[in-house]
C-alpha cells in the first residue's frame, strides 16, 4: 500500500492525517479514563505505549511504522494527560466521577 501512496505522493499526507486521527482520538480517551478509572490506570497507556513502539520498529511498511510510532507515543503522552486531567478536574474544568471516592 505504501509503494501505491508513495508513487502518487500522498504517504505524507496519509501519514499526516493518521497522526491527527490518532492525536484527535486519544483526547477523549484521556477525559474518559481519568473519569472512570483515575490516574490508576496510566500504567496502561505505557503498556500499550511500549508494545506500539516495538510494533513500529518491528514494521517494514512506512505507513503503519509511522502510524504505530505515533500512537505509541501518543500513548506516552496520554500519561501525562492523565495526571494533568486529575488537575482539570480538581479546578472545575470537567466533572467529576461521583461514583469514585475523591482525592
Amino acid at each position: 500500500m505504501s509503494e501505491i501512496l508513495a508513487e502518487y505522493h500522498l504517504l505524507g499526507p496519509v501519514i499526516g492525517l493518521g497522526t491527527f486521527l490518532i492525536i484527535g482520538l486519544f483526547h477523549p480517551v484521556v477525559i474518559k479514563c481519568e473519569y472512570y478509572f483515575g490516574v490508576g490506570c496510566w500504567w496502561w497507556f505505557l503498556v500499550l505505549g511500549v508494545v506500539l513502539t516495538a510494533l513500529s520498529a518491528w514494521l517494514t511498511d512506512p505507513l503503519w511504522s509511522s502510524l504505530a510510532g505515533v500512537a505509541g507515543f501518543s500513548s506516552f503522552w496520554t500519561i501525562k494527560e492523565i495526571f494533568d486531567q486529575r488537575k482539570r478536574v480538581e479546578r472545575g474544568w470537567f466533572p467529576r466521577n461521583p461514583r469514585r471516592a475523591k482525592p
